[in-house]
C-alpha cells in the first residue's frame, strides 16, 4: 500500500513549507493532482486521508484530487488520444508504440497557508 507512504511524503513537503515560513501559519487547503497513469488508488488515498494526516499540519486542511487522464501519442500514425492503461494500442492503427503525453502526474499543485494572527473579524462579509 504505497498510498500511505505517498501521503506521508505530502505531509512532510507541507511541514516543510510551513517550516520555511516560520511561526504563525496553517495550511487551510491543498489541492493535488494525480494522473491515471500514476499508480495511485486515488480511491485508497481519498480513505487512508482523515486518519493519515489527524494531528498533522494537514489535520483541519481541506484537500481536494484532480484526477488527470491518461493520453498518449501514436508514434506510426501521430493519432493523440485517452490512454485506460499504458499497453493499450492505439485506436486508429493498432500500434503499441506510443509517447505518454499526460496522465504520470503525482503532484501538490497548491498549498494554501494563512495566518493565525489575521484578526477574525478580517473574515466577516461587508455589506
Amino acid at each position: 500500500m504505497h498510498e500511505l507512504s505517498i501521503i506521508h511524503s505530502i505531509l512532510e513537503t507541507a511541514e516543510q513549507e510551513l517550516r520555511g515560513r516560520g511561526e504563525g501559519y496553517t495550511v487551510e487547503s491543498i489541492e493535488l493532482e494525480i494522473g491515471e497513469l500514476a499508480g495511485v488508488e486515488i480511491s485508497t488515498v481519498e480513505f487512508l486521508w482523515p486518519a493519515a494526516v489527524g494531528q498533522t499540519v494537514l489535520e483541519n486542511a481541506g484537500c481536494s484530487i484532480t484526477r488527470i487522464p491518461g493520453t498518449a501519442q501514436c508514434h506510426d500514425c501521430g493519432t493523440s488520444f485517452t490512454l485506460q492503461q499504458y499497453f493499450d494500442p492505439c485506436p486508429d492503427c493498432g500500434s503499441h508504440l506510443l509517447h505518454i503525453t499526460g496522465g504520470e502526474e503525482l503532484r501538490i499543485k497548491s498549498l494554501t497557508l494563512v495566518s493565525r494572527d489575521v484578526p477574525a473579524d478580517i473574515y466577516q462579509n461587508w455589506n
